[in-house]
């Protein structure tokens, strides 16, 4: 890598811990990657909690991580939704309403759908509530369509099975806002250029490809959702394959070093 990397884009669940278990090393390897002259800004598809109980979750783990430091989905669809003066109807969980209280108005119909990760929203009533706004003309905003995700006892369901259920039934076509978004990518860059950042996850289409097609290195690690060959599923295939984030770290610091 000629380029000297400047900026590293990191990934949460799944590349740095999976629910309240860390990625052995993690920690470490964070606070090693803060020692070089690389900035950091963490960027999450995480919606099943706020933005406040997600920094004391990570700060609870032992992760040196400023909350003003984590670029998020979800904080991106609450501009969306406070820019365009929406009134959405929230199939999201009951821990990442916080974020959005301030700016809905449940006395008010809802004008628009706004779908995150919400196991206990995805059943007939809600989903057949959101068909109906949707038949109405209400858009369909999908904070990410990831396919699935990491637990502690194994994958799970992400919303994109969901969101792509009410595509289909309503005949329409959800915005998505998250990762793998260009314009998510492009966001969280700032003031760098996409040659000088790279990022650091476990999904090898939403955090990899999203950021490889932005113009960003994409390093995919083999931990949280990643499954055996995902690297070769995607073209470009990703700049780097890791088993970890404490190898992608170590490659980082080699290559600024060279």
């Amino acid at each position: 890598m000629a380029q000297k990397i400047k900026l590293v884009l990191i990934d949460l669940s799944g590349t740095l811990h999976i629910d309240n278990s860390v990625i052995p090393g993690a920690i470490e390897a964070l606070k090693k990657l803060r020692g070089s002259n690389a900035q950091v800004k963490f960027v999450t598809n995480t919606t099943k909690e706020s933005k406040n109980i997600l920094h004391t979750r990570l700060k609870t783990l032992g992760f040196d991580i400023k909350k003003d430091e984590i670029f998020s989905s979800l904080g991106a669809a609450r501009e969306l939704v406070k820019g365009r003066k929406l009134n959405p109807l929230l199939l999201i969980d009951d821990a990442a309403l916080e974020d959005f209280t301030d700016i809905i108005d449940e006395k008010q119909p809802s004008n628009a759908v706004l779908v995150g990760l919400a196991p206990e929203k995805f059943n007939y009533k809600y989903l057949n509530e959101a068909f109906r706004l949707l038949l109405e003309g209400a858009p369909l905003i999908a904070i990410h369509k990831g396919r699935y995700y990491k637990k502690s006892d194994g994958l799970a369901l992400g919303p994109g099975a969901f969101v792509q259920g009410l595509e289909f039934s309503a005949n329409v076509k959800a915005e998505i806002i998250g990762k793998p978004s260009a314009n998510f990518f492009k966001s969280a860059l700032g003031n760098f250029s996409p040659e000088e950042a790279v990022m650091i996850g476990d999904d090898v289409n939403d955090d990899v490809a999203g950021a490889q097609a932005a113009g960003i290195r994409g390093f995919l690690v083999k931990t949280g959702k990643y499954r055996v060959g995902d690297e070769i599923t995607i073209d470009p295939v990703p700049a780097k394959v890791c088993n970890s984030f404490v190898d992608a770290v170590d490659m980082i610091l080699q290559s600024n070093d060279s």
